[in-house]
């Protein structure tokens, strides 16, 4: 493909994501996020949750850098709503069986079974009883095992078999932290991105103006476009030499942070990863030039579900859906949740140190003596 076809076809999602999600918030009904949806029972709208959905999938198609596993879930969580409405299913039964279609709309897309069963449980439905356990677990199974007939049983990533060393574990545990604190600030930057769109005429001049300048930065980086899984695969394989990771690292960011603060919208799950598996892939290679060799794609699996666990404040899931992902042996199982546990605890502690900094910094009320 010549480069400059990357760039058309940038400007041209760019044109249909203004264009289209101006008409979703100015000329449909208000849309209802899934959260909202799952924790007040407020309905979705059938036409603005639709077309959201679908602009979502024909952008990403298009090279949008933001995720498409946002619109299955909409898609699947609209359809559990009126679903549970004809059968006059209310109250606090209607709100897990939302979250458990949510999460099998997950499942069955990415063929992630037990992932979306963990993602329904800890970031919708927030509770852990047998009977939401169950029904999570088991729309989840039925939804993947439905799909096998279209998508087949394969995993999303194909990766070496790798295996478990001490350097890699002590590698995980000095890394953590800086993980963690990368993932926070990602996680802050996307939230502000978001928080300063725009739903007027500037959402269309905006979408036009950062994908045509993602579809300049692809004509000399062909892997920045779409939603980050080529990068992710590549940083799996090891294939990622150090001056391509940390180009694709600020153009990815820049990206997904232009394209939220634009107005597109988009999932930033596999994003996530991406960005995650970039920053691994630094800091193994880093590593690597002075002390004993970790497989970079190792760390950079790891580091990539750690990084999500933080940026989106799901690390249980973030661990399910890796290890779903990539069908990773089950002793890897450790460094996973070893480097999500350490990322998400750094990540949490920093609000903490903030305020006790803040407070420290603050003046001793009038008549009072600092100690």
């Amino acid at each position: 493909m010549p480069p400059w076809h990357r760039a058309l076809a940038l400007l041209i999602a760019g044109l249909v994501a203004g264009l289209g999600w101006w008409a979703v918030y100015n000329r449909g009904a208000k849309l209802v996020s899934i959260k909202a949806a799952a924790s007040s029972g407020k309905h979705m709208p059938y036409g603005s949750t639709t077309g959201h959905a679908l602009l979502q999938i024909i952008t990403v198609a298009m090279g949008s850098p933001l995720g498409r596993e946002v619109a299955p879930r909409e898609i699947a969580a609209l359809l559990t709503q009126r679903l549970t409405g004809w059968a006059g299913i209310t109250g606090e039964e209607a709100k897990i069986l939302l979250g458990c279609g949510a999460g099998a709309g997950l499942a069955a897309v990415y063929n992630v079974p037990l992932g979306g069963a963990v993602f329904a449980l800890e970031v919708l439905i927030l509770r852990l009883d047998p009977r939401s356990i169950l029904m999570a677990l088991a729309s989840s199974c039925i939804a993947a095992m439905l799909a096998w007939s279209v998508l087949g049983d394969v995993p999303q990533y194909h990766i070496p078999d790798f295996t478990l060393s001490a350097p890699l574990l002590v590698l995980c545990v000095l890394a953590a932290p800086v993980i963690g604190l990368a993932g926070h600030g990602f996680a802050r930057l996307t939230a502000a991105a978001r928080k300063n769109m725009r739903t007027d005429g500037r959402l269309i001049r905006r979408c036009l103006v950062v994908f045509t300048l993602v579809g300049l930065a692809a004509m000399a980086f062909p892997q920045l476009p779409g939603n980050g899984k080529g990068p992710i695969q590549l940083g799996l394989e090891s294939a990622l030499p150090l001056h391509l990771a940390l180009a694709l690292l600020g153009l990815k960011v820049a990206a997904i942070a232009g394209a939220l603060w634009a107005g597109a919208e988009g999932g930033v799950l596999t994003p996530g990863l991406t960005v995650g598996a970039l920053l691994s892939t630094l800091l193994v290679l880093g590593w690597n030039l002075v002390l004993p060799a970790v497989p970079a794609g190792a760390f950079a699996l790891v580091g990539a579900a750690a990084f999500l666990g933080v940026s989106m404040e799901m690390p249980f899931t973030a661990v399910a859906l890796m290890f779903g992902f990539t069908r990773v042996g089950q002793d890897f199982l450790v460094p996973l949740i070893l480097t999500a546990a350490l990322a998400s605890a750094t990540s949490r502690a920093v609000p903490l140190v903030q305020t006790a900094l803040a407070n420290r910094r603050a003046p001793a009320p009038e008549g009072e003596t600092a100690i």
